[in-house]
This record gives C-alpha cells, structure tokens and sequence, in this order.
C-alpha cells in the first residue's frame, strides 16, 4: 500500500494527529476503498520519483541508501512504512515525531507477535542512529514496502547547507567562476599533436568529458565564506552524485549510536547486523527502451563493451562517477597494457629470429646428427637404458627459439622497459592530478575500523572492572602481540606448505618418468620427458589455483586478528600478507625449474636419491630453459584465462542466476508484488557488493611479475599479458558498471603501496634475468668456449666439449640398466653433461677446471649484467622528470592567479572601506556645519543630521 497524496501533504502538526497513526488505520481497511480510488485516478507516485532515485516528492535526490532487515508480521500485509524526516517536522518536534519505526511499532504492539530482544535491539540502535543523522541535518525516508520480504531501506539525503557545511570540512576542490587558458604547444609540436589527434580520432571515445580542453576553471577549496567566488548558478549540479554519496558516507562514519558506551557509526552497525548493506545509488538503468541518458549508460556504451576494445578508456568520465581511486586503476592498467605494445613487438621479433636461425645453430645441428653417435648415459636406474643424443634433436631445435643471443638483448630491453613505464605512469599520474584538481592533496587519518573499536572498549571495559583509571585507550604491541605471532607462524607454514607442494611435484616427476621408462610401448619411452612436464605442470596451475583462493581467505583472517586501526593501514598489511603468499605460490614451481633442477644430481656411479630409492631430475641435454618456457607459459596462461577470466565471468553470473531463482520463488508467492517496478534501491540491492581494488591490483601485479622476472626464457610473454589485458579492461568495466554495486567514491592522488611493489618487482627482474641468462641458458658457456677453446673460432665441437665420460663398468652395483644391448651393441663408455675428468684421468670424475672457468664467467656476468643494467635503469629515472613540464608550468599559473584574485578581492574590500570612511566623514562634516546655525534658531527640523546627539 502505497502513501496517499492527501495524508502525505498536509502537515501532522495541523491535523492535530500522527501522520503514521492515519496511514495505519487506512492499512487497517477503514479507508481501503477511497484510497484505492485516488491511487487509480491519480499519477504513478513511482514515476515521480523516478522509481527511487528521488525522495517521494519527486524534488529531493536520494544520495545513499541503508538497507536493514526486519521481521514481518504473519497477520497479512505489512504496514508501508514511508516516514519522512524533514527540517521543520524533525526537528522542531521532536516529541510529536518519533524516529522511524516507534510509531507503526506501538500501533500494532498487541496484535502481533511478540519480537526477540536482538530484534528490538537493532531496531532501538538503527531509531537513534538515524536520529542523530536528522540532528546532523540529513533528511531521511523510510521505505519497507517493497517486492523484496523482510528487507526495508533508508533513503538518505544532503540538503544544500549540509553539502557546503561537509564540503568546507573535507576541503574539496571546487571549480570557481575564475577561468583560464591552458597552455597549448607551438610550432612543430602543434602540427605534430594535430596529426595524432586526426589518426587517433577513430579510437576516441564519444564522450564529452575525453575531449581536449583549451580552457580550465580554477578550483579552490571550498568554503562558505568564499561562495561568491564559485559558480552557483546551478546548485543541483554543482556537487555532482559521486562528491554528495561522498560527503554522506563522511557522516555516516563519524556519527555515532551510544548504547552502553558502546560508540558505533555505520562501520560497527554494519559489521554488527544493525543495517544490513549502505551504498550509494547507480545513475539510473544501462540498457532497456526509454531509459533516459545517464552516466552508467553512457559508461556502458562508450567503455563497459567488448564491441569498443580497440578504443582509449573515457579515464575521466570513470572518474567522475567512480571517484578517483577506481579511476586512477583504471588509467594505470590502461597504461600498462599501452606500454606492453612495443614489449610485444621486440619479443615477436626475438621469437622469430630464433624461428630463422635455427637451422644455422651449429650446437643444435651437431646434436641432431645421427654421424655423431654419441651414446647418453641412462636417465634412471635399472630400468633405463643407453640412448642416442640424437633422439633429442627436437628439444634441442625448440631450446634454440628461446635460448639465443637475442633473448640476453630482450632481457636488458624489459628492464629499461620496467623503468620507462614506471617513469611514465608517474608522469601520467600528475597530469591526473592536475586534471582532477589533487594538486596539494593530502589523505588525513580516517575513522577507526569497527573491530579496532569493540577491541578499544572490552579493553577499557577491563580496565574498569579491576578499578583502574581508564584514560583514552590504544591497543599497543602488547595487545597485538599474540596475533603477531600467529602471522609470523602462519605465514611460515604458509611458505612451508607450498615448498612441500612443489616437493610433491617433484616426487610425483621422478616416479613417473621411472614408471614409463618401463613401458612396453617405445613411444612412451620416447615421449617421456614430455609427458612427465606437461603433466606435472597442469597439476601445478591447479594447485596453484587452488591455493589462491585459500591464500586471500587466509592473508584477510591474519590481518583482521592484527586489528589495525584504520582501513588504509587494514588494506596495506592485507596487501603485503596476500602478495608475500601468492607471489611464492605462483612462482616457487618456475623458481625450482630455473635454478635447482639438475643441479643437484650428481654423476653417473655416484647420484643424490631422495629417500634412498628416487634419483634426482636432470635437465634436458639442451638445457632447463625450454622446460622453464613450458613451465612459463602454461602457469602464465592457465591463470589468465582459468582464474582471472573464468572465474571473473562464471562466479558473478552463478551468483547472479542464484539470485535470481530465489527471487522468482519469492514473486510466485505474491502476484501483486510481482507486477509493481522495482526501486532503484531494490535494483541495487541484488547486485554484488564492492570488494575493493586488492584482487584486480594483485592480478596484474602477479601478470607483470610473469612479464618481467622470466622474460629471458619466454619472449611472447608480454603478447599474451596484452591479449589479456584487453580482454581485463572491459571485463572489469562490465563488472565495476553492471554486476557491482555503486563504490562510495574515495579520494586519492596515486596507487599506494602497489607503486611500491611494482619497482621492487622490476629491481627483482633484473637479478633474476641475470641468473636465468648465465646459469640456465647455455649463452655463457658458449661464449667460453668460442673464445678460450675452439680451435677454428666457431661453434663446432661445442656439445661434445660440454658432455664428460663415463665407464660402465663404474656403476654401483644394483644401478646398471637391465638390457645394456638395447641399441644393438655393447656399451663400454656413456656420456653425461657435466664438467668432470675422464675415467683414464688420475683424478677420475672430479671436476674440472673447464667448470671453474665458465662459473667464474658466469659469475662476472651476473655483476656485470646486473650492474650495467641497474644503472641504465636508475639513468632514465633521472633524465625524465617525474612532472612534466607543462604541468609544473599550469601548476604555478595556477597559484598566481589564485594569488590575483585573492589580491583583488583585498582590494575591493579596501576600496570598499575608503568609501564608507569618506562618507561618513562627509556626513561627520555636514553636521558640524549645520550645529551652530541650530542651536541659535533652536529649529526642531534637523534635515542634514541626525537629532539625537544635538538633544542629548
């Protein structure tokens, strides 16, 4: 039952009753038949409101919502329940008006059943609540008639004292009447820029706030004293739907419910079941017939569609309705993604000069040689046996796309790579900044969190009850200290249980190869080393997969036992616990193939077993680098589209379908509801609430750490981020428009603590890249011995140079293959790849100096490489400045013309006051000159002057 026209317009106080008192009697059925009539005849009351966006008169605009659940009564139709709170009938009569939900209460006290004490709890706690925002010069509307049962909302809205009052305490920048031109280039530049912008154009968004602007407002923090120099022509628009949910939200968090000392604002209630969800309201609906034009449609249209892929992201129109941490997200993954395109391109060209010159790579060609017959040294015991270097001619062909001296140039490219962008997204940020006016802005200490506070009170509560003085608490490190050891431990076993995981890899790679070392079929015994990778590696990207999720649920509990005090401290330790987790995770199995695998094998006669039973891997003849591609690329990519994408777009549509179902079950039960519009509110009530920026931030950090720690062992990996980050970018603007609830807008000038990680990422790149080139890429090794050992200056002889031998009559004993006729012919001596001394040596086995050369040149290539790379990178840090040019220019242009005004507006109140003085001077004057004439006439008619002092 919707509210009467003819009781919602006439005030209580002139009738003399409640208004809530006649609406329950109309509920009742005393007047059930005239209201019917009126609400036939009459407009649809929705339609006025614009189905929820307005307060029920159609005038006031609804800035944020306060959803609640509550008991309904079994005895049929609930009361509807729209009370409205204005500033004449809640302020002014505070006894005759009571807060939303006494009035309806006491009505039907005795003929419904009796609500539990938690009920009654919440509901004194959401009355006073709500009654102290009234008193802080909110308007509120309640509304419990809607389709969804058991579910009421608080329409909440910031009249125009209250914005300018709350706009003046946050120190908001707003634009003034004062405009200015903006500095545009000369000369080549500006036929240059016009170029680009023709060629650009098709790629442009059809948006009005993307285009070029020759001219710029100055903005001022605002202030009530100063309104005049504002342009307040248009007040409905001059705080837009993102700065009014903000300043709601600012009120929401500082004002308190006092219950037993217990001070709660919205975080407590939230967190404690008092209301149930607070947002702000989308803009109005994205798609259907007669939708009027709106943000969220223009959003959809221009931004949230796969069908504009191709074109620059509208950054500030995602600003001004997302607020400006989402949108600087938004800017820095499209910079990212700009940024992979010529990444992509150098690593295409390197993959292809391997694809050319494979066929000219001499070490690969003398293994795939059958003239050679170099005899390998079985690959497990007993059941292996001998086999021919040739037969791995395959690998050692692929090994060469990604092992060659074009991938050590890809390696020190990415690193300037890192650094240029780094430098860039800097730069872009403060044209950002300027553009959103945050030049100068300062992020002040936010409200405490809910928990941090109930934490506060049971200790104080304490304190109290042992007699103690209690003066304003703090947790301190005492406090915390059980909950940091609890981190401490957790996230060693954490790291623990993923080394163990890996090890089970490992274990399950041994056992297999054995295993089908003894197949009957040759093509399983040829297909071996394949077979065991690839499998191994999918049972890693599902571990990997797996432990993620655990790892996020886990990285939030030991944050929340820390109890931080505010949410920006809560996200930073939330962040470095869930990155430190998962950057182990994901990169433990790639670690272990780049740097341990083979390495600890031993040789031939004298093996590491693990257990006593099972040999230790060893890496292909071409090396570990292609394993470490395979490795790479399957991780890399099963993550993308499995986890990032998969998950992105199948979870939010089961939910959304789950939703759905229980809602249709709802609306089978009652007809009636079924047929009326949904609300706006109700609308955003289904959608899924706002997260936070940490999964979509730790996605792509972990994708540029694929990007940048391995690139020398997979040059298409910045082509597959780009392919992704595509794809990323309207996938999150879909979400973020149409499956998420409104995010109250939060102010911030960078990215945080992700920046931070970023560069150490890159630092960590180049260490890494330097080690993948000089320990598991065979560069070094050739490089030593074209330069110390060939006798024709070439790479011929190089493979045999780096395989040593081995006498099988050396075996240990129970260790020597089961058919050592297996090739047709005895075997006397095998070969293995490792630096040692031949069995016809005195020091038989040992290593030899050939080993300790090319370590050592590895070892310089490390410095070196790390180093010189280093320093070109900390070099273009230098010589580009972090603020472009221009912008420090329009910046100071800024401030002087801030200073102008200022100094005019001085000057006319100076001029003002001159003026007054001489005119009171002058009058000072005409009454001295009339005074003597007065005083001998004795006149009564004082026309020049005022009587009063000449009476006295």
């Amino acid at each position: 039952m919707r509210m009467n026209k003819k009781y919602s317009c006439t005030p209580a106080e002139e009738k003399g009753i409640h208004i809530i008192n006649i609406r329950a009697i109309e509920d009742i059925g005393y007047d059930q038949h005239e209201s019917t009539l009126l609400n036939s005849l009459s407009k649809n009351p929705d339609a006025d409101c614009k189905y929820g966006l307005y307060f029920r008169d159609g005038k006031r605009k609804v800035d944020y919502i306060l959803v609640y659940h509550y008991k309904k009564s079994s005895a049929g139709r609930t009361l509807a329940r729209r009370v409205h709170h204005n500033d004449s009938s809640a302020r002014s009569t505070k006894q005759d008006q009571p807060l939303p939900g006494k009035g309806v209460q006491l009505e039907m006290g005795e003929g419904e059943p009796h609500v539990d004490y938690h009920e009654d709890d919440k509901r004194f706690r959401r009355e006073e609540y709500e009654g102290n925002l009234v008193e802080a010069g909110l308007e509120l509307e309640r509304d419990e008639d809607t389709k969804i049962h058991g579910v009421g909302f608080v329409k909440i809205h910031a009249p125009w004292n209250v914005l300018c009052r709350e706009a003046e305490f946050l120190k908001l920048k707003m634009p003034t009447k004062k405009m200015y031109q903006i500095n545009q280039t000369h000369g080549l530049l500006k036929k240059i820029n016009s170029v680009i912008q023709k060629i650009t154009e098709p790629i442009q968004p059809k948006v009005a706030e993307h285009k070029r602007q020759t001219v710029k407002r100055l903005s001022y923090p605002f202030s009530r004293e100063k309104q005049h120099l504002f342009d307040l022509s248009d007040r409905d628009s001059f705080f837009d739907s993102k700065t009014r949910s903000t300043i709601v939200y600012e009120i929401l968090k500082r004002t308190t419910c006092t219950k037993a000392k217990y001070s709660m604002g919205i975080t407590s209630l939230l967190a404690n079941g008092v209301y149930s969800a607070a947002y702000p309201l989308h803009d109005g609906d994205y798609e259907g017939e007669n939708v009027e034009p709106n943000d969220r449609k223009l959003l959809c249209e221009e931004w949230a569609s796969y069908g504009v892929f191709y074109k620059y992201q509208p950054i500030d129109l995602v600003r001004k309705y997302f607020g400006e941490k989402i949108g600087l997200y938004f800017a820095w993954l499209g910079v990212y993604t700009q940024m992979l395109i010529p990444a992509s391109i150098v690593g295409i060209i390197v993959f292809l000069y391997g694809c050319a010159t494979v066929d000219e790579n001499i070490p690969s060609m003398e293994m795939c040689d059958q003239r050679n017959n170099i005899t390998m040294c079985p690959l497990c015991d007993r059941t292996c046996s001998y086999w021919k270097m040739s037969s791995a001619c395959a690998t050692a062909r692929a090994s060469h796309l990604f092992d060659n001296p074009a991938t050590v140039f890809f390696s020190v490219f990415m690193a300037l790579w890192a650094a240029t962008f780094m430098e860039h997204w800097k730069r872009k940020q403060m044209r950002l900044n300027y553009r959103w006016d945050l030049t100068g802005f300062e992020e002040e200490e936010d409200h405490p969190r809910a928990e941090y506070e109930a934490k506060v009170l049971e200790k104080s509560l304490r304190k109290e009850h042992k007699h103690k003085e209690t003066d304003k608490e703090k947790l301190t490190w005492k406090d915390r200290f059980p909950a940091y050891l609890t981190n401490f431990v957790g996230i060693i076993f954490m790291v623990g249980l993923t080394f163990a995981i890996v090890f089970g890899v490992i274990i399950y790679r041994i056992s297999t190869a054995a295993a089908l070392a003894i197949s009957s079929t040759p093509s399983g015994r040829s297909n071996v080393r394949v077979t065991v990778t690839a499998t191994a590696v999918i049972i890693n990207l599902v571990v990997i997969i797996i432990l993620d999720e655990v790892y996020g649920c886990i990285a939030r509990w030991l944050t929340q036992i820390e109890v931080p005090k505010t949410d920006k401290n809560f996200e930073e330790r939330l962040i470095f616990k869930a990155f430190l987790l998962k950057f182990v995770n994901a990169y433990t199995p790639i670690f272990y193939v780049a740097f341990f695998k083979g390495r600890f094998v031993g040789r031939p006669g004298d093996y590491v077993y693990i257990f006593h039973s099972f040999r230790m891997e060893e890496c292909a003849p071409g090396g570990c680098l292609m394993e470490l591609c395979i490795q790479l690329s399957i991780i890399m990519l099963g993550k993308q589209l499995i986890q990032n994408n998969l998950f992105e777009i199948g979870i939010p549509k089961m939910k959304k379908f789950i939703r759905y179902m229980k809602l249709k079950r709802r609306r089978s039960l009652d007809h009636e509801e079924h047929m009326k519009k949904k609300q706006r509110y109700e609308v955003d009530y289904n959608l899924e609430p706002f997260a936070g920026l940490t999964p979509e931030y730790m996605e792509m950090i972990i994708q540029f750490g694929f990007v940048t720690l391995f690139v020398a062992s997979f040059p298409l990996a910045p082509l597959f981020a780009l392919l992704n980050n595509i794809i990323e970018i309207r996938l999150d603007a879909k979400k973020f428009v149409t499956e998420l609830r409104r995010p109250v807008a939060v102010r911030a000038k960078d990215i945080g603590i992700w920046y931070n990680i970023l560069r150490g990422i890159g630092k960590l790149a180049v260490i890494i890249n330097a080690f993948v080139i000089s320990f598991t890429s065979d560069f070094i090794p050739r490089l030593v011995y074209l330069y110390m050992y060939s006798e024709n200056g070439t790479m011929h002889g190089f493979v045999n140079h780096t395989l040593s031998s081995f006498n099988v009559s050396d075996f240990q004993a129970g260790t020597a293959p089961n058919d050592p006729m297996d090739l047709g012919y005895e075997v006397q001596i095998c070969r293995y790849k490792d630096y040692r001394e031949p069995p016809w040596s005195e020091n038989k086995y040992d290593i030899s100096k050939d080993f300790w050369a090319v370590l050592a040149a590895r070892l310089a290539f490390v410095i070196v490489f790390q180093n010189l790379v280093m320093f070109m990178s900390d070099f273009v840090d230098w010589i580009i400045p972090d603020i472009p040019k221009d912008i420090s220019q329009q910046i100071h242009k800024e401030k002087v013309l801030m200073v102008e005004v200022f100094m005019r507006e001085e000057q006319g109140k100076l001029q003002m006051k001159e003026t007054w003085k001489d005119k009171d001077k002058k009058k000072g004057e005409n009454c001295n000159n009339h005074s003597p004439r007065l005083s001998r006439s004795h006149s009564g008619s004082l026309s020049s002057c005022h009587s009063y002092p000449l009476d006295v």
